[in-house]
């Protein structure tokens, strides 16, 4: 069964931008202030993130008690959401070379972009209570991919440095991890109420993708 939430990211050019890569870890910065995760935010520990992160974790907050007593998110609670995990999609395919374009403050179009599902028409309230529980595995999962990540990103950047190219495979394995986190996080943020799977390889096959497109 397809996932309902996909990270689509465009394959760069094979010569990649040496320069952009060099000072990418100084110019990803703004964007990890307010859509970034465990290694630049606000916080400590397994909360630290940025500022649109946070948001949507006070947003999700109030959605849980919502959902439980009422059956449906608060009204507008969710476009927050949305938002913050578009920028956050952005931000994975700028800050872990999968794209050398400066990606844009706020909603625009973008070369990676995130696929979300429509607001589920009935709730699932035990899914939901259960919610903190249910993500533990995941959480641990991603404690452990992200560490491989932070390898990857800069093997990543020594690549593109000094050959201005990136090996397929890694390419392929740090979109998966990406695609991963975001999958968790929106499950995490009650977009849904689907289990994501603990699969990096996400088989399904896509119809067209326009070479531009917003979150």
């Amino acid at each position: 069964m397809a996932e309902p939430v996909y990270f689509h990211v465009e394959r760069p050019a094979a010569q990649r931008d040496r320069w952009g890569a060099a000072f990418r870890p100084i110019l990803v910065i703004p964007h990890a202030i307010l859509a970034g995760g465990p290694l630049i935010g606000f916080g400590s520990g397994p909360w630290r993130t940025g500022v649109l992160g946070w948001l949507a974790l006070v947003s999700a907050g109030f959605d849980w008690f919502a959902i439980l007593f009422t059956g449906r998110p608060i009204a507008g609670l969710q476009q927050l959401k949305r938002l913050y995990l578009g920028w956050r999609a952005r931000l994975f395919a700028y800050g872990c070379y999968l794209r050398d374009e400066y990606p844009p403050f706020g909603d625009a179009a973008y070369p990676a972009w995130l696929e979300l599902p429509d607001e589920p028409e009935r709730r699932e309230r035990k899914s939901v209570a259960l919610r903190i529980f249910l993500l533990f595995p995941h959480l641990v999962l991603l404690f452990c991919l992200f560490l491989v990540q932070a390898v990857i990103c800069l093997i990543a950047w020594f690549s593109i440095v000094f050959t201005r190219r990136l090996s397929d495979t890694l390419w392929v394995f740090s979109r998966s991890i990406a695609d991963y986190a975001l999958r968790v996080e929106a499950y995490a943020l009650l977009v849904h109420d689907r289990f994501p799977s603990f699969s990096l390889n996400e088989a399904r096959v896509h119809g067209v993708q326009p070479s531009m497109r917003a979150a």
